[in-house]
């Protein structure tokens, strides 16, 4: 199924904006959400764990990425796979651009959020 691009969801918080390219409820995939996150230079997500795999490919920009309290520095072209239950926090040393795959089923988890954790709109 053809997913148009007005047909995309865009959420933004403290953290990025979120587009959502592919899911269950965008474009019909049962398995795999796609999601674009667009950073501003000095921007940082909270610090969370995700109960599933992450695919992040850096598509533009330099970002730090902080897996289970190792940092590696991200470069344009870079790929990068998160597993489940890993602790992270990403951080954009410039104006970055990322396409993530995950699971549309993978709950998130932070400090102060709900201990059953959350499923992120733009995965759903």
């Amino acid at each position: 199924m053809l997913v148009a691009t007005d047909q995309v969801r865009t959420f933004t918080t403290g953290g990025g904006t979120m587009t959502t390219l592919a899911s269950p409820t965008l474009g019909g995939s049962r398995d795999i959400s796609l999601w674009r996150v667009e950073m501003s230079a000095g921007q940082a997500g909270p610090l969370h764990r995700i109960d599933g795999e992450q695919i992040w490919t850096l598509q533009a920009g330099a970002a730090d990425l902080s897996v289970d309290g190792e940092t590696t520095r991200l470069h344009a072209g870079d790929t990068i796979v998160v597993g489940a239950d890993a602790t992270r926090r990403i951080a954009a040393v410039t104006d970055v651009h990322f396409l993530v795959a995950g699971s549309p089923r993978a709950r998130a988890f932070a400090e102060g959020g709900p201990a059953d954790g959350v499923v992120p709109p733009w995965t759903a």
